[in-house]
């Protein structure tokens, strides 16, 4: 294959990702931008927020179908591990930074977990393992995602150096790592609530969203209280700003 023609699989991939399926779904069924309403992140959790469970698996599907559509295409046309890898890696970068909306895309989980179990199926089984023991030990879904996330490249390479694997070559598993980068990036706001240990677990929301003057937040109007205010007593007259007339 032409150095060309492992480019232009690539940069489909890339175009691939930036399909935004999240913010295409709720516009046409709500008529509002995904990003403006909760977190404001256009991925398939927010969907759900933004307009219902429905949403937000069709977004799910969607996100990760893209990962595994990019991989696929790309060994269907013969392409070398290399441009493989490249795919898978593009389809992920599409999702996080879309050309179409701006480069303000989703934290590329879904679509990295289509991309790099069609890499290597059994290590991404082997990867949500890791994601349900944390969940199930610390009832942090962030936190099992990226333990999970964190997890692939190394069970890729110990697989591989154990023989329980057939080499996958340099270009997955350099993707493998550029895509665990991609997410840890994209989770550093749940990085520093961890380390702060205010992330919150199954079932609770989480404080801080959204606030007063936070991302869908409703501000008081002049004159009005705000969240949490306490009610002022009536004014006197002496204490009118006209006087008392």
């Amino acid at each position: 294959m032409s150095g060309w023609a492992g480019a232009a699989i690539v940069a489909g991939a890339y175009l691939l990702g930036s399909i935004p399926w999240s913010y295409l779904i709720v516009k046409l069924t709500k008529g509002r931008d995904v990003r403006t309403v909760g977190s404001g992140n256009a991925g398939a959790t927010n969907v759900m927020r933004a307009a219902g469970k429905a949403a937000g698996a069709a977004a799910l599907v969607l996100d990760c179908g893209k990962g595994i559509a990019a991989v696929a295409v790309a060994r269907g046309l013969g392409a070398p591990s290399a441009v493989v890898g490249g795919a898978a890696a593009a389809v992920v970068i599409g999702h996080v930074f879309p050309v179409f909306l701006g480069f303000r895309g989703g934290k590329g989980v879904a679509t990295a977990s289509g991309a790099l179990g069609a890499l290597e199926p059994g290590v991404l089984a082997a990867a949500l393992v890791v994601f349900l023991l944390v969940v199930a030990w610390k009832r942090i879904i962030s936190l099992g995602s990226i333990a999970g996330a964190a997890a692939f490249p190394l069970l890729l390479v110990a697989g591989a150096w154990l023989g329980w694997l057939r080499p996958p070559g340099a270009g997955p598993v350099v993707a493998s790592f550029v895509i665990v980068a991609l997410i840890l990036v994209r989770h550093a706001a749940n990085l520093d609530r961890l380390r702060r240990g205010v992330e919150p677990r199954l079932g609770e929301r989480r404080p801080s969203e959204p606030g007063p003057g936070e991302r869908g937040a409703i501000e008081p109007r002049p004159g009005e209280r705000g969240p949490g205010e306490p009610r002022r007593a009536p004014a006197l007259d002496g204490e009118r700003g006209d006087g008392g007339r």
